[in-house]
This record gives C-alpha cells, sequence and structure tokens, in this order.
C-alpha cells in the first residue's frame, strides 16, 4: 500500500505498486497482497470499495449497456455512461457501475478505513510534523461535548492526543482539578487520557455527573480538550392513573394528550392500542410533534378501539405505555354503517353538521419560533373541521425553498432540513375545507451557534520567520473571541515581545525556539461555544520524502491521473518536477502542480510515460524522490454478445472478443440478470463467448460480459429469449421493418499525430437498411463547449477514418450512422485528444472601422474559433494610424472582438489591422483596411441661389457643402407659398447626394415661396440655409391695396368704427334731452360766474340762448365746435359735495358755464349749426 503522509494528495486515477524492498509479503514468500495494486483515494472517490480484480468478477450492474431496438439507452444511462467513460477513469467498482452484487460485497479491513481518512487529510492539504521530530500535543480524539451514558454501564470519557515527547494527561471536574488518584473508581488508560470509571463494586453513576476537560501537555506545551458535558440517561416509569372514558360528540375535535415523563434523551413516542396495534393514522386522525393525537372530527368507528401512548428510551432500549384512552361517541347516527365511509358526502349522511376549520394546534392566528442555523426547522399546523381540513404552507415574499423542505405528517409538518440566515421570515399554514379557509402566521428567527469562518491551524516556522493565527467565527449574536496559550488565559501568559494580539489575529515576529506553545481560541455566545489548539512550532529542518521511494504507477491512456510527492521541512520547502532528468520544470499545458506537491496530468498519452522527479529544496538542503509512470491502454469489447432468440433445448453462443493491454492481466466474467453466473455443467466459458447447452426456460435473461484488468474495465449486454418446443428460431430483428441504424459504438483513437489521429467505430445495426454513410462530429471545451460541428464524411463501408486535425483543440469525437431511413443517434463521444500547440496561421476576418460617435472609431472583426486558434491564451493585436500620413502605428492587444479607438477627429479615414497571437506566436502580417471615424452633421449648402426666370417657374441652385463631415445621403428642401400674411401647405422633396438643381412649378403667378435647404449624413441633417422667391414685378402694390380691402380685418374694423359713432350720436341725444329739466335762471342776460351765490332754492342760473356755444365746447375758426371736456361728469353734476335734492326728489345740480376767454375775431354772424346742436335743438 502506499504511504500517505503530510503533504501527500489524494491518489491517481490508476493503481500504485509498493517496490520490492517494502514488500513484506514478498519476503515471507506468500502472494503480494492485491492491496498493494489499488489507490485507495481513487477507488473510495468512486465512492464503492472492491479489493482486488479478482472480486470484480462479481461486479456490479451494468454502466455501459450494448442494447438493440428493443432497449435503448435512457438519458439517465447516456450521462451516467459519458461520465464513466470520457471524465472519470476506469476504476474498479466505479459508482456508476450500478448497485455491487451481494458476493461482491465484502468488508473492507480496518485499516482501509484509517488510509481513506489519511487521504481526505491530503487533500485538505493539512500540513503535520512526522512524529520523530520533536512538537507540542495535539488532541486527536476527545468525547462529544453533551456526553450522555448509559447508567447500566461503565462510563467511558474519551481524550487522546499525540505529541514528541508524548504527552501527559490530567482533567478537570466542574473547573476544578480532578484528582484520579483518590477515586478507586476512576482510571485512566495506559498511553491514553480516556477516563474510565467502573461501577462492577458498586456506586451511583449520578454522582459523576459534570463538565469535563481534558488537558494534554509536554514540555512544549498544553492542548485542551472541548468542555464534555456529563450526563446520565434517565427513564423514569410513567405515573399510575386511572383514566376515564371521553365522551365526544360525533364530528367534534379531540385531543389525546400524551405527557410522557421528562427522559434524557427524550423518548420516541408513538400510539398503539392495548392491543399493542398500530393506530391508522391520516389527515384527519395524527400525532402531532409533541406526541399528542389529534382528531381533526371524531367518527364513529373511533369507538372500536382504546388509544395507549407509548415512549422509547433510546438507552434502556425499554418501551413504557400509557394507561389507554377509550373513547364514547355520541351520535345522532347510532349504526356504524361502513357502507357510508365510502360516501361522497359521509358527513351529511350521518348528521354531522360541517363546520369551518380552526386550529388545534398552534394556536390563534400567529406565533413565532426560533432555530439555530444548521439545525432542522419543524413548523407545524393541525386544524379541525368537517369536512377534514387541507393543510398548505406558504412563505411571504418568497418560495420554499424545493432543495431543503420536505411535507410530513399529511402535509401538516413542514420541516426545512439545515437551516440557514435566508430561511428566517415569516410562513404561514392555510386550512381549508369546503366551508372556508384560515390561515396562521410563524415568523421564524434564525440564531446561531458560532461556527467557524477561519479555524486556527498549526504553524511551523523556522527560526527568525514570521507568521500568525487567525480565529474568525461568525454567529448569532455575534460570538466573543478569548485567546489562551497552554490552558493559561493569554492575559496571564509571560510576556512575549515577538507575539502581538490584534482582535482575533495573534501576530508573531522573528520567532525563536522559546516561541514554542499551544495556543486555544474559544469564540463562543448564548448558544454554544467553539474551542481549537493551534501549536506553533519553531524547527530547522532540511526537506525530507515522506513516501517510499521510486513507485510505480500504472494509469490508462487518456485518463486524469495525480503523482504524489508528500514532503516536509521547515523552513517550508519549494517543489518541482521533472521527466527523465530533463531540466525544466513541469507545470503549465497539460501539467498542474498543486500546493501540496502533487503533479496532476490532465490528460495522458503515451509520450507521458518516463520516470519523474520530485525535488524539494529549502535553505537547509534538498531531497528528491522518483515515480516511475507507466501507460497502458484501456480494456475495450471490441465484438460483443447480441440479442438472440432461441428454442428450448438447442445451444446458444455469446461472443465477447476483448482487446486489451497485453502487460495487464485479463479476466471476463459473465453477469445473468446482473447477477454473477454459476458455469454449470450446461455452460462453457472461454476467453471469447459463452456456451449454452440444451438452454432451458430458465436461460431466458439478460447476460453481461465483464472484461476487467487490475486497472479497468468493459461491459456489454445481450438478451437471451427462449421459445417453447414447436417455436421456431428466428432472429428477432430479421421480422423488424427497415428502421434507423443503431447508433455507432466503442469510439477508439489510435495512431495520435500532432496533426491526425485515427478513430475507430463499431457500426450498429443496420435494422433491415444498409448504411450509406458515417458522419464524424467533434466537440471542443474551450471556445463553444457543448456544441458539436461535422467534421468529414466518409462512406458506410469504411468503420475507422484518418481524421486531419488543427493545433491545440481538445477534441471530442462522435459518429452518426446515415441508411435510406434516416439518421441514428450518435454515438456516445469518445476520448479527448488536445493536439498541441501552434502559432496562428491566420487572422481574424471582417476587420472593420465604423464611428459611432463624431469622435471615436469601433474597429471589429470576427474572432478566431477553436480550430484556427492553435494556442491557449488566444488575443489580437490592433493596429492604427490615419491614413496616408507617416506617423507611427498605435497598437493595443484585445482579447474580445472590438476595440474603440477614442478623441479622433470627425470622419477622418485610418488604416486598421488586427493580427491574432497566442502564446505560441503571432499569425502572419495582417492586410491593412481602411476604416472611417464617426460622422457629424454636415454644415450648410453653399451658394443657394433662387431664380425666377418667368411667371411659370422658378430655378434652383446650390453647391455641396464646405464640410461634408461624414458621407453625404442627400439634400431635403423645404418650401411652402406665402402671400402677404396667407401661407400655405410646406411641401418636402429629398434628394440624392449629387444632385445640386430644382425647378419649382408655381401654382399661382401672385405668391412668393421661401425655400429651406439643408444636407445629410448618416448621422442626420445638418445647419440649413433659406431664401424667398422675388415679387412679381410692377404688380407689388396693386396687390397689396387689392389684398388689404379683401381681408377681414380690415371689413372688422371699418364696421367697429361705425358702430362706435353711432353710440355717440345716441349718448348725446340723451343728455341733451336731460338737461331740460333743470330749473334755469331768469336772467338770462347775465352770464353765471363762478363767484355768484346760489339761490336760496339752491337752483343755478342758467343760460338756454341758442346762439350761445354749448358749455364745455369752443368754437373753431371754421364755425364747428370742439368738444373738450366731458358733458356729464360728476362734478358738473354736484357729486363734489354741494349738491342736493329738493323735496321732490329732484337733483339740484351747479353748473358752470365755461365762457371762451377770447372770442374770433371778425366772426359776426351765428354759429354754424353742428350736429350736436342740431340735436339739442330738436330736445
Amino acid at each position: 500500500m502506499r504511504r500517505l503522509a503530510a503533504r501527500g494528495a489524494a491518489g491517481d486515477a490508476g493503481e500504485v505498486a509498493a517496490p520490492a524492498a517494502d514488500s513484506s509479503d514478498s519476503a515471507q514468500g506468500r502472494s503480494p497482497s492485491p492491496w498493494r495494486l489499488i489507490d485507495l483515494c481513487a477507488i473510495w472517490d468512486a465512492g464503492v470499495y472492491l479489493p482486488s480484480a479478482a472480486w470484480n468478477r462479481a461486479s456490479s450492474g451494468v454502466a455501459r449497456k450494448r442494447l438493440n431496438e428493443a432497449e435503448k439507452l435512457s438519458a439517465v444511462q447516456e450521462a451516467q455512461l459519458k461520465r464513466l467513460e470520457v471524465t472519470r477513469p476506469r476504476v474498479l467498482g466505479s459508482r456508476e457501475q450500478g448497485q455491487v452484487p451481494r458476493m461482491a460485497r465484502q468488508p473492507p479491513p480496518p485499516w482501509v478505513h484509517a488510509a481513506f481518512l489519511l487521504c481526505l487529510l491530503s487533500l485538505g492539504g493539512a500540513i503535520e510534523i512526522p512524529m520523530d521530530l520533536t512538537q507540542p500535543p495535539t488532541i486527536t480524539k476527545q468525547s462529544a461535548k453533551d456526553h450522555i451514558v448509559d447508567p447500566r454501564d461503565n462510563i467511558l470519557i474519551e481524550c487522546e492526543a499525540k505529541g514528541n515527547p508524548a504527552p501527559s494527561f490530567h482533567w478537570t471536574r466542574n473547573s476544578r482539578f480532578f484528582n484520579i488518584a483518590k477515586d478507586p473508581r476512576v482510571s485512566m488508560r495506559r498511553r491514553s487520557g480516556t477516563l474510565v470509571i467502573d461501577f462492577r463494586s458498586g456506586g451511583r453513576p449520578e454522582e459523576y455527573e459534570g463538565e469535563y476537560q481534558c488537558f494534554a501537555r509536554n514540555k512544549f506545551g498544553t492542548a485542551l480538550s472541548n468542555r464534555i458535558r456529563l450526563q446520565v440517561s434517565k427513564s423514569p416509569l410513567w405515573p399510575k392513573e386511572n383514566l376515564d372514558p371521553v365522551v365526544v360528540q360525533e364530528g367534534a375535535p379531540l385531543t389525546l394528550q400524551c405527557n410522557p415523563p421528562p427522559g434524557l434523551p427524550s423518548p420516541v413516542i408513538f400510539w398503539m392500542s392495548s392491543s399493542m396495534e398500530p393506530i391508522t393514522q391520516d389527515k384527519r386522525v395524527s400525532q402531532g410533534h409533541n406526541g399528542d393525537l389529534y382528531f381533526s372530527n371524531v367518527m364513529l368507528q373511533d369507538m372500536q378501539t382504546d388509544y395507549s401512548c407509548n415512549a422509547r428510551f433510546h438507552f434502556t432500549h425499554t418501551i413504557q405505555q400509557k394507561n389507554p384512552f377509550t373513547l364514547k361517541v355520541l351520535t345522532n347516527h347510532p349504526y356504524n354503517d361502513s357502507s357510508l365511509r365510502n360516501h361522497p358526502d359521509m358527513y351529511s349522511a350521518r348528521g354531522v353538521a360541517e363546520r369551518t376549520p380552526s386550529f388545534m394546534y398552534p394556536q390563534g392566528t400567529a406565533s413565532s419560533q426560533m432555530v439555530l442555523r444548521g439545525m432542522d426547522l419543524l413548523l407545524e399546523c393541525i386544524a379541525s373541521g368537517v369536512p377534514t381540513p387541507d393543510i398548505a404552507w406558504y412563505k411571504k415574499g418568497g418560495d420554499l425553498p424545493s432543495d431543503k423542505a420536505k411535507f410530513e405528517n399529511f402535509n401538516k409538518a413542514l420541516r426545512i432540513t439545515n437551516v440557514s440566515e435566508e430561511d428566517s421570515g415569516e410562513y404561514f399554514c392555510l386550512a381549508s375545507n369546503k366551508m372556508g379557509s384560515i390561515r396562521h402566521t410563524i415568523s421564524v428567527r434564525v440564531k446561531a451557534a458560532p461556527y467557524w469562518l477561519d479555524e486556527p491551524k498549526n504553524l511551523i516556522l523556522a527560526p527568525g520567520e514570521d507568521g500568525r493565527l487567525v480565529c474568525r467565527a461568525n454567529g448569532n449574536p455575534k460570538p466573543t473571541v478569548q485567546w489562551m496559550v497552554n490552558g493559561e488565559p493569554l492575559q496571564s501568559a509571560p510576556p512575549n515581545p515577538n507575539r502581538e494580539v490584534a482582535g482575533d489575529t495573534i501576530i508573531f515576529r522573528d520567532t525563536q525556539i522559546s516561541s514554542r506553545a499551544v495556543y486555544q481560541c474559544n469564540t463562543s455566545n448564548e448558544h454554544g461555544y467553539l474551542l481549537a489548539n493551534a501549536f506553533v512550532s519553531v524547527l530547522d529542518v532540511p526537506p525530507r520524502m515522506l513516501s517510499p521511494r521510486n513507485q510505480l504507477i500504472r494509469v490508462i491512456l487518456y485518463n486524469r491521473t495525480r503523482l504524489d510527492c508528500p514532503f516536509f521541512g521547515s523552513p517550508i520547502p519549494t517543489l518541482r518536477w521533472f521527466k527523465n532528468g530533463q531540466g525544466s520544470n513541469l507545470d503549465g499545458g497539460n501539467y498542474h502542480v498543486y500546493e501540496n506537491g502533487s503533479l496532476e496530468i490532465k490528460m495522458i498519452r503515451k509520450e507521458d510515460q518516463g520516470i519523474y522527479t520530485c525535488v524539494a529544496t529549502n535553505i537547509l538542503g534538498k531531497a528528491e524522490n522518483q515515480v516511475r509512470l507507466e501507460v497502458k491502454d484501456p480494456t475495450r469489447i471490441y465484438r460483443m454478445p447480441e440479442d438472440q432468440v432461441a428454442r428450448r433445448g438447442t445451444t446458444v453462443q455469446l461472443e465477447c472478443r476483448v482487446k486489451h493491454d497485453p502487460s495487464l492481466k485479463l479476466t471476463v466474467s459473465w453477469l445473468k440478470d446482473d447477477e454473477p453466473l454459476y458455469i454449470g455443467n450446461r455452460m462453457k466459458k472461454e476467453d471469447d463467448s459463452l456456451t449454452i447447452f440444451g438452454v432451458a426456460e430458465r436461460d431466458q435473461g439478460s447476460y453481461t460480459c465483464v472484461a476487467s484488468t487490475e486497472l479497468d474495465q468493459d461491459l456489454a449486454k445481450a438478451y437471451l429469449t427462449v421459445l417453447a418446443d414447436q417455436a421456431t428460431p428466428t432472429n428477432r430483428l430479421a421480422a423488424l421493418p427497415k428502421g434507423r441504424p443503431d447508433r455507432p459504438r466503442d469510439l477508439e483513437l489510435t495512431d495520435l499525430a500532432e496533426r491526425s489521429v485515427r478513430l475507430t467505430w463499431i457500426p450498429g445495426d443496420a435494422n433491415n437498411s444498409p448504411i450509406t454513410d458515417y458522419v464524424v462530429q467533434f466537440e471542443e471545451d474551450q471556445f463553444q463547449p457543448g456544441v458539436w460541428h461535422d467534421h468529414s464524411k466518409y462512406p458506410g463501408s469504411v468503420n475507422s477514418a484518418v481524421l486531419r486535425l488543427s493545433p491545440y483543440v481538445n477534441y471530442q469525437f462522435r459518429v452518426i450512422a446515415i441508411n435510406e431511413v434516416g439518421s441514428s443517434h450518435p454515438s456516445l463521444p469518445s476520448e479527448r485528444y488536445r493536439t498541441s500547440g501552434a502559432p496562428p496561421e491566420s487572422n481574424p476576418g471582417d476587420v472593420k472601422g465604423e464611428g459611432t460617435r463624431k469622435n471615436n472609431m469601433e474597429i471589429t472583426w470576427t474572432p478566431m474559433n477553436a480550430t484556427s486558434a492553435f494556442g491557449p491564451n488566444l488575443r489580437y493585436i490592433v493596429k492604427w494610424r490615419r491614413r496616408e500620413t507617416r506617423e507611427a502605428w498605435n497598437n493595443v492587444t484585445v482579447w474580445g472582438s472590438r476595440y474603440v479607438v477614442g478623441q479622433t477627429p470627425v470622419y477622418v479615414p485610418y488604416e486598421i489591422r488586427v493580427q491574432a497571437e497566442n502564446d505560441f506566436g503571432k499569425g502572419p502580417e495582417p492586410e491593412s483596411v481602411i476604416g472611417y471615424s464617426g460622422e457629424d452633421l454636415p454644415s450648410a449648402p453653399r451658394r443657394f441661389r433662387v431664380r425666377q426666370p418667368n411667371l411659370e417657374t422658378i430655378n434652383l441652385e446650390w453647391d455641396h457643402p464646405e464640410h461634408p463631415n461624414g458621407i453625404m445621403i442627400g439634400y431635403t428642401l423645404k418650401y411652402v407659398a406665402f402671400n402677404g400674411t396667407k401661407v400655405g401647405k410646406q411641401i418636402v422633396e429629398n434628394f440624392s447626394p449629387n444632385q445640386t438643381k430644382f425647378t419649382v412649378q408655381r401654382t399661382d403667378p401672385v405668391s412668393r415661396y421661401r425655400f429651406t435647404l439643408s444636407a445629410r449624413t448618416q448621422v442626420g441633417s445638418g445647419e440649413a440655409v433659406t431664401e424667398e422667391s422675388p415679387a412679381p414685378p410692377n404688380e407689388a402694390y396693386t396687390n397689396n391695396q387689392a389684398d388689404i380691402a379683401t381681408q377681414g380685418w380690415f371689413i372688422g374694423l371699418m364696421c367697429a368704427i361705425a358702430l362706435l359713432v353711432l353710440i355717440l350720436l345716441i349718448v348725446c341725444f340723451i343728455k341733451r334731452s336731460r338737461g331740460g329739466k333743470y330749473p334755469v335762471r331768469e336772467k338770462k342776460d347775465v352770464p353765471l360766474g363762478p363767484e355768484d351765490p346760489k339761490e336760496e332754492d339752491g337752483s343755478f342760473d342758467y343760460s338756454d340762448e341758442d346762439n350761445k356755444p354749448l358749455q364745455g365746447s369752443q368754437t373753431s375758426l371754421d364755425g364747428t365746435i370742439k368738444q373738450q371736456e366731458s358733458d356729464d361728469s360728476l362734478v358738473d353734476y354736484g357729486e363734489g359735495g354741494e349738491g342736493q335734492f329738493n323735496e321732490d326728489g329732484s337733483f339740484i345740480g351747479q353748473y358752470t358755464v365755461k365762457k371762451d376767454k377770447e372770442e374770433t375775431e371778425g366772426n359776426e354772424s351765428s354759429e354754424a349749426t353742428s350736429p350736436v346742436n342740431a340735436i339739442y335743438s330738436l330736445a
């Protein structure tokens, strides 16, 4: 067996042969143990334990089934087969091979479990110091934190530790030193800290309950166990009680309480009758999580039995039974007619009133529940009602976690496993029947005991090195962190200048030998605690190898394997791998070196065979080891057994021809109906066939040929049908009509070369129609994984072809058969084959340069596919410069398929080149492509001219814009006819970019035209230029006059003026008429002066001579009267405060007759009569 040590990783996907010098079996004359040829990690990774190839004759069920038209592969079988044959090595007894038969199941020896655990540790990369070097103690085994023991047995509290020198042990109980020597019942196992408390001579186990903690100590430090809480199991008796019959009305709800005695741990509850018959439960009658029995509604048949609650206690393995309940059901239908149980309306038939649901548990409409992270959340809702309600569960604001949620107890309970913080929230259960529904809301809060985010690990340093211990944990509430050293609080430890504590981290600088110790990190909150030990060891050790020397590893072609080289040293050595003594370090490409030193070869090829050397180096020296790798051909069944139909008593031969590696021992075995076949007298098994003489009916079934070596196996299956005596043997397939061919099978790659490979396949059944063609397809996993492409086509007469390949493509092939009916299903994929890399032989196509904005240029191209990449890390070198300039090329490396050049002038031509490059080199020099930066709006067209040669046409001419700012796509002309303020409909014309003239046909000889012209690029229309047509000669004035006289606004204005004149005449007439009612002065000849006193009666003297001018008017030189002031102001009417009313109510106002200071001389004739005076005269 290969030794797995401190830095070892998981084993290879092959076998490991121990060197002869280490073979104790051979030295003692015994045959070598088959276990020396087994990779334990590989076997356990497969999930099934099968120790040797000999045992593999009883191999598991078929992983790859060769099926004819009557038995096709299911999708699941295809997926399993693909995973087994392509992505996983052919390991003995892998899980994909189905159920292992009973004869094949052998219990593994105990050391296999230990080796498997070591394998898991090596996968985790844990660092361990070889036991021959001094080191502080490490706890390796301890009892659980809550340790419950059976009072009938002796008490065992485990504590195991390792260290060099071997540690000594002592214990505390309830935080006080536990003196083992003073108690004769207590002893400690030799070379161990495990406590044994013996009660054979008497004593009560309860006296030893408490909290225990183990301390393992040597001169380099002290390690602590968890605080172990010791409790003694309790199974108290049920109190005796006499239970009266329970009287209940039919249809009413009922709860039978269990109330079991408190046990440790809690007992398991179940209900039975007093005659030990289980109580039938359904959605109407069920047991709650608390142990009570709930009846959603009681029926008369519930009286037929009694009900007893039973409690089973774990440690004592005893069952205690409570006194049974008996029911008395009151009913309106005294006869328990069994025919009514299946009645569609059973409750109405029995006279039971229907009721809406109500909750029996929990009570009310809302409740809350707290659960710890990582535990199971159990929510329960039990409802009563008639008919029996159905229960449904929901979560507010989201869906139930489908991967963790499951329903129990007839949907009355919802269990969510492994609860996390996102499972908190509000859940509600809905109970409904045809009478209505009701719901209960449960608010769930998730808390958390401390859990590790970064558990402290052992720290191995060389003198003078720096390091740190980190202790990070989370929880709810947030846990506190306490550091201890050698079991004592760090605050009380002696000061160490090389140590600094920063919260959850201890930093060590310039460590020395004296810094060795064991540190404890204790993180806790109200829900629990975590305790971790991590030692600091300061060592000066040159590199050493921990595995046997000169191992032999054999692996199957095209599989993945891992070469281990476990090592140790301080300072930690660096490790390098070499092949066949060559000086180049193996890492990258098909090789990958892990941190623990293992070398992984991703896909084994023939050229990978050889001697591999691992060299570990640090400042103190170096160490090396060698591993010899042998590559073996896979085992393949190339002629498989076929389905047959035989007559009873005849002879049947099932072929099974195998191709395998000649250096491996081949074993061919047979299974019948997936069980090992017993070869009796009527059967003969040869290397390539199985013959059955005198076929009987019991021989009918499936036969599986299993071809296996120490490293892999292959299987093929056929079905034998046995007919009665009178039946004639026939081939089942011959009677079938023509159909599509079966899929080709057993694809194999040979003649592997740099740029080619030979693909061979076995044709499937043609189904009575000859195969005319084969189509070979390929898939690669880098650029388009999972997408299949046609590679080549071959005639149906061949089953082997040489395929031309491209560099650095991880090929996988499949074959499709074609006949006149149609195409077969694709074959199962072949193994993968990666060709070696090379520089690209071409560059990307469809290179373009186009602007997406006015100040940029986007360079795009079609990316190269997997068959043209030719190497890893495909990238593109993009170059550009302005055309017809001598400026240097700009360049950038791009991994995508576009690049945007910024800050470019508007619409400038550029030379562009895109060159492919991979890790093997650059592609050929690319040719230049012309691209343009972004376009902008063009400037206005130049010299826009409008000419009118006659009254019927208008000629337009223009020149191209001075700055096109892009590719001109045309011109836009907008024009409109207008006549004064009258505007016609706008007309839009679009022209080609080459047109610079246009003629407009006038619709009338009077209107003028306004023209707006703009140029267009792909961005849009640019700046516009506007011109108007000239006015027609000698017609402008006449047209304007005629135009005004006919305008609506002019006619309206004239009408308004006439209306105002009419209103003025009416107002004047009214004033004249009202003025004659006032009393006037009798002294007509004396003008009224402002100083004249008023008459006693308040009247004014008023002159009414006709020949005098009106008050407020002035006579002009031509005899007309001008009105200067208002004839009817408030002042004139006396509203200034001096007017008053007579007794008859008439108003007496004060009139002031104003007289012109100067009269026009020479005017001796009487005043001309004005229209106003005429109106007053009439009055």
